[in-house]
């Protein structure tokens, strides 16, 4: 078997089904609708896709395809729906990768192919960044009329009666080729394979042991590490997890607004009451030095970020105000801040006068990561708060919720905090490092300090420190560097 796959020189293998773990389309034209189209888009989808699924069951399986096709795209912008394939479907692909099927591909170093019922364009970026860069897909093609799609699908694949697996597959082998080796799961049984399987020589079914479910790819065992990716929905919208949200969306958002309120109660009513609510936050504060009135400086308190509400949930269980240095919130931030905030300019020069200014007041906390990473990894350190103080301390941030995302690139940022307070029972982990003396150097010895807090911090979480910026982030997910036009109100993420 070994043998025959270092010979072969050309392999195709399905994506839906075989390649993932589950053959369900419904979870990615849900996300490209909610992400790319906006909630009412995405409940739309959601209200049409039982019926058109009966009706698919009953006259062709086309039907919920191209309903769920039409209802996510038409009308979107191209650049959209493509910047939902490249940051948010691709965390999905790879939670339901099969790591059999997985292996099977990457063992072929000839020309390989994935198929797939998903529009090309959907599929192509996970494809081509986790599967490889010289994998070619197969899949349908969305018209597009001037900027914008149209919701329907154009050739290869499109004629009445025709398989559009099979005819995609035939588009881009051309005339008179055939795959030496095409890939497929056991799950639908023998008498009906995929149709593309007619363009390949040989079937090898990636299959699991009996009664056994199949393996999902671990991520230390992803091709790349998956550090960014964007969207709000944290777990994978299958229907019954999507009736799930829309049925709490009402009590979220009553529940959200009030454990906003709760953070302008006292500190300790605060944290009682929250409980209460169901939200959980636990702080482990160590040898915290004392509030500033006791101290000619306040305390410098540098730390990872994970949702715009780090700050507020330090103060929280410091049980003392503390003020926060931005690049800049939305008004709204702003207005439902809890405490102190200070707007930076990007001046290196001017920035630092200020957060001195501010440190001689009293407690400020900073985020050297400049954005949020929702990925166990900690983005690099900006050296700057290593050079305003004498002494600074690391200050470990961990924080989730099992709906909803509290950060986000391309949505709506002023609801960042919001949403996280959505979550029906969302958590936060504080924990106070030993202080690190800066030195007071220059250059090099700020960013010797701000490389050792980083460290100290990822040891103390598990997380992976690398060289990655805000820049990086941006680009990836959003196509340019955060300091634009379009997102000078989200430069702090």
């Amino acid at each position: 078997m070994a043998a025959d796959s270092h010979r072969c020189t050309s392999v195709a293998a399905e994506l839906e089904g075989t390649l993932l773990i589950s053959g369900s389309l419904f979870p990615y034209f849900l996300l490209v609708a909610l992400e790319a189209g906006g909630p009412l888009r995405a409940a739309v989808l959601f209200a049409v896709y039982p019926l058109a699924a009966l009706l698919g069951a009953a006259f062709t399986d086309d039907l919920p395809l191209l309903a769920m096709t039409f209802l996510s795209t038409a009308g979107l912008g191209v650049g959209d729906v493509a910047a939902v394939a490249r940051a948010t479907l691709p965390r999905f692909f790879l939670a339901d990768l099969r790591r059999s099927a997985f292996r099977a591909l990457a063992r072929h170093a000839g020309e390989r192919y994935v198929v797939t019922r998903l529009p090309r364009l959907l599929a192509e970026p996970f494809v081509r960044e986790y599967l490889g860069a010289d994998v070619r897909v197969a899949g349908m093609e969305l018209r597009v009329v001037g900027r914008r799609f149209s919701g329907t699908v154009a050739s290869p694949g499109v004629e009445a009666g025709a398989d559009r697996c099979l005819g995609a597959l035939a588009a881009v082998l051309g005339r008179d080729r055939i795959v030496d080796v095409g890939l497929c799961s056991g799950a639908s049984g023998g008498d009906r394979q995929p149709a593309f399987l007619q363009l390949c020589h040989e079937r090898h079914v990636v299959s699991t042991p009996e009664k056994a479910a199949a393996t999902p790819l671990p991520q230390s065992e992803y091709p790349r590490p998956l550090v960014f990716h964007d969207g709000r929905l944290v777990r994978r919208p299958e229907p019954l997890a999507c009736l799930a949200v829309f049925l709490w969306v009402p009590l979220g958002v009553v529940l959200s607004v009030t454990r906003l309120l709760l953070g302008f109660l006292p500190h300790g009513a605060g944290l009682l009451l929250a409980a209460v609510t169901g939200f959980r936050i636990r702080g482990e504060l160590g040898g915290a030095a004392g509030p500033a009135a006791s101290r000619r400086r306040g305390t410098l308190f540098a730390c990872n970020h994970q949702t715009l509400m780090d700050p507020v949930i330090l103060s929280t269980v410091l049980r003392r105000k503390v003020t926060a240095v931005t690049y800049s919130l939305s008004g709204f931030s702003e207005l439902i801040a809890p405490i102190p905030t200070v707007r930076l300019t990007r001046d290196r020069g001017r920035d630092s006068r200020i957060m001195q200014s501010e440190l001689a007041r009293g407690d400020l906390v900073v985020c050297p990561e400049g954005t949020t990473c929702r990925e166990p990894y900690l983005l690099r350190f900006s050296p700057l708060f290593a050079e305003i103080a004498g002494e600074v301390t690391p200050t470990a941030v961990r924080a989730g919720g099992a709906m909803f995302h509290g950060s986000t690139v391309r949505g709506h940022k002023w609801l960042d905090s919001v949403f996280f307070l959505m979550n029906p029972a969302p958590w936060y982990e504080i924990r106070l490092l030993a202080p690190v003396a800066t030195g007071g150097g220059g250059d090099a010895s700020s960013r010797d300090v701000a490389n050792g807090v980083q460290r100290m911090i990822g040891d103390e979480l598990g997380f992976e420190c690398t060289g990655l910026t805000r820049r990086d982030k941006y680009r990836m997910i959003a196509g340019h560097d955060g300091v634009d036009a379009r997102s000078s109100s989200a430069a702090a993420s």
